[in-house]
This record gives structure tokens, sequence and C-alpha cells, in this order.
């Protein structure tokens, strides 16, 4: 798993665009390789699952945590790429990474035996433009951060 920008130097063609004709949207959207179209096809809704043990010198996973959660199957990858998943992230530096500000595909690099697990499949003419809205659309809700749910009803 790698991480990429959406700039014309990453992209094909144009970089706000996805390969399927979709808006680049850093928060939801991944890329996957060709040989991976039959078991994620476009639409499909993966989570990416960190775990320490895929952190490693060339991984850093723990730098982006908070950047990976739901990602939308919506881009694909050069034709030479086989077994990956590419997650786009924003264009500016806004990570810490070795005592610096980096670009989250930067300090993501490569991180391999990398766990997803499929949730979900989205209509991709409505493609969820922010993490809530792509856990809306396949149903996964976040939890209560504090407190008690409380619901009234009225007479």
């Amino acid at each position: 798993m790698t991480g990429y920008n959406a700039v014309a130097a990453q992209t094909d063609g144009d970089p706000h665009v996805t390969a399927i004709g979709v808006y680049s949207e850093p928060d939801v959207v991944a890329a996957r390789s060709i040989d991976l179209a039959d078991d994620l096809p476009y639409g499909t809704v993966i989570e990416v699952v960190s775990h320490s043990a895929t952190t490693s010198r060339n991984c850093g996973m723990d730098a982006v945590d908070q950047h990976l959660g739901l990602r939308v199957i919506a881009d694909s990858m050069h034709s030479r790429k086989r077994n990956q998943i590419d997650l786009l992230f924003h264009n500016e530096p806004t990570v810490r990474a070795g005592g610096r500000l980096v670009n989250p595909a930067v300090a993501f690099g490569i991180c391999k035996e990398v766990e997803i697990r499929v949730v979900g499949k989205i209509d991709m003419k409505n493609v969820p433009r922010s993490q809530s809205e792509l856990r809306l659309a396949v149903g996964v809700l976040e939890k209560a951060k504090t407190g008690n749910l409380v619901a009234s009803v009225g007479k």
C-alpha cells in the first residue's frame, strides 16, 4: 500500500478527476492495481486497518493514521503495478514525521502486509466527499465520542 496526490506528475490526464471520471477527493478515494479489479471493483468501500506490525522504517502508517478511515475504490493505478492499493492524500504538508511537516503520502511511504476490510459498496454516481458522508453511505457509524445518546419522545 502506498499513497499518492492529485497532481499531474502522479496521475494521468486531469489530476482532479479519477480514472472513472469522479472528483479526486483526498478524504475518501483509493486506487487499486488492475489485477485486483475482480476483488475490488469500482465502488467498493474498504477500511484500512492500522497495526503496529505494519509500521516499519518505510511505512509511516502511525503518522497518517488519522487520515486513513474508509476509502472507496474510485481510481486505478499504472498497469505495471500489481497487488497494490494507493490511497489519495491531500497535497499540502499536513503531518509531522521525522520532526518536520510533510505531505501525508510521503509520510505514509510503502506499507506491506496492510489489512483492509471490505465494508460495503456505493453507487459511483454519488461518491461522498467526506468520511462522515462515506460512513453514512455504507451504514458504518462512528461511536459517540462522549456521553450517552438520549432520545425523548414528545406527546
